[in-house]
């Protein structure tokens, strides 16, 4: 492999584009919490939705496309480089704050919400890729950690201005206009800033490892359901997206259905997600103690604090639940994504991860119809049931099917690819 053996890999070493990185994926979640709090609202106020179900759409074309473009993005960031894929999805989110401001019906905020799927996906695919490849397999949980822990307080402080703009002005224009400026100043930040990282991951695969350089239909095929664990990972990574779907969608309807102003719902709303900053804790706990407690233990709490905000009433009840609920997805958010981490190659990595993050994501649109269906013809309570549910049953999958796959004392194998698998590159299929 040349001189891309003797590449350096370590937060410390590269602090300097790990933390651009940071940055980035902090700017990702500013981007979708601008709408977390006032765009729901929005569409039953301003525009005069009066169907859940309509309102759910817009999350749906997130999630779907997301799901989507989360498959590709991991492959063309093998395939032609981490930083133009950045690029891209900073391109991409540009035209969102004018939609949302003209916006004249829900279908526009629905189109928009298909650009903000693509930025997302394109954006947080690469950022957390970056990150892995600079810090290393030592330090991977810790990264994921960081990774998610600024995306997710990004999206709490997302919501948490926008709440209090729209509360000391109006739902629009003046929300939308703190997003522009994220959006532009990010995309200025890829162009000049952020140098490439993907010849780390390649310094990092061994050519002789027997599962180096698996097409993309084998990768696709391992890690949906040709692992028993990988699939775990993978039914889990898509029903914990329901919890945050029911913090975009129900929660804040259902709160301000019960008297609670917007700036409050918008803390409320917040608080769940600020709680995803102690994922910098519980990645590198999970690079001490493994992958499975954390994800086994985050299932059920967040299952927990969702179920009890219906049995309670008034502000501090339900920020602390919403809080307790964070806390669960940030035990589980990022070891459930070093999971196909771990078990993947450095050569297809990226892709392995990229179907994990197809079926975590696709959990948005199906947890939006999921959601907006059980809230149109049951009643708001009955969303909050649901996903609860869900969650408890998908937590006792993970607890009987995910093994563990810490590279230091992990249980899980990989299996031994099939013999008609060709050996060529991921970027030739």
């Amino acid at each position: 492999m040349g001189t891309t053996t003797e590449l350096k890999q370590g937060i410390r070493e590269h602090l300097g584009q790990f933390s651009l990185h940071v940055l980035l994926v902090f700017a990702t979640g500013l981007t979708i919490g601008s709408e977390r709090t006032v765009v729901p609202v929005l569409g039953e106020d301003v525009l005069g939705v009066e169907s859940f179900l309509v309102i759910g759409s817009f999350v749906a074309s997130f999630g779907f496309v997301k799901a989507l473009l989360n498959l590709y993005a991991g492959k063309w960031g093998e395939e032609y480089g981490r930083k133009p894929v950045l690029i891209l999805g900073w391109a991409t989110a540009l035209p969102l704050p004018v939609i949302l401001i003209v916006a004249p019906s829900w279908g526009w905020i629905t189109v928009g919400n298909i650009l903000l799927g693509i930025n997302q996906a394109l954006t947080w695919s690469m950022a957390i890729n970056a990150k892995i490849d600079l810090a290393g397999p030592d330090q991977r949980g810790l990264a994921v950690g960081i990774d998610e822990a600024f995306g997710y307080s990004g999206v709490a402080v997302g919501a948490w201005i926008t709440g209090v703009i729209a509360g000391q002005w109006s739902l629009r224009p003046e929300p939308f206009y703190f997003l522009a400026v994220v959006v532009v100043l990010a995309f200025l930040i890829s162009i000049f800033l952020i140098t490439e990282t993907v010849q780390y991951a390649q310094a990092e695969g061994d050519d002789d490892h027997h599962d180096a350089n698996l097409p993309f239909r084998e990768v696709l095929k391992r890690a949906t359901y040709g692992d028993r664990t990988l699939f775990a990972a993978a039914q889990a990574g898509h029903i914990e997206n329901f919890v945050d779907t029911l913090f975009w969608i129900a929660v804040p309807l259902y709160l301000t259905s019960q008297g609670l102003g917007i700036a409050a719902v918008g803390v409320v709303v917040g608080v769940h997600s600020a709680m995803y900053f102690l994922q910098i804790a519980t990645g590198g706990l999970a690079d001490r103690i493994g992958r499975r407690p954390p994800v086994i233990w985050g299932m059920f709490l967040a299952g927990a604090g969702v179920l009890g905000m219906v049995f309670v009433d008034g502000y501090l009840p339900w920020a602390a639940l919403a809080a307790a609920s964070g806390l669960g997805m940030a035990l589980l958010y990022p070891n459930l994504m070093t999971v196909p981490s771990d078990a993947a190659h450095p050569t297809w990595r990226s892709a392995g991860m990229g179907v994990y993050r197809m079926w975590r994501d696709s959990g948005y649109g199906v947890g939006a119809i999921s959601i907006g269906l059980s809230m149109q013809f049951v009643n708001a309570e009955a969303a909050f049931y649901m996903t609860a549910i869900l969650m408890f049953i998908s937590g006792a999958i993970v607890y009987v099917w995910m093994e563990e796959t810490h590279p230091d004392f992990g249980t899980h194998e990989p299996p031994s690819p099939a013999t008609e698998t060709p050996t060529r590159a991921v970027s030739e299929d």
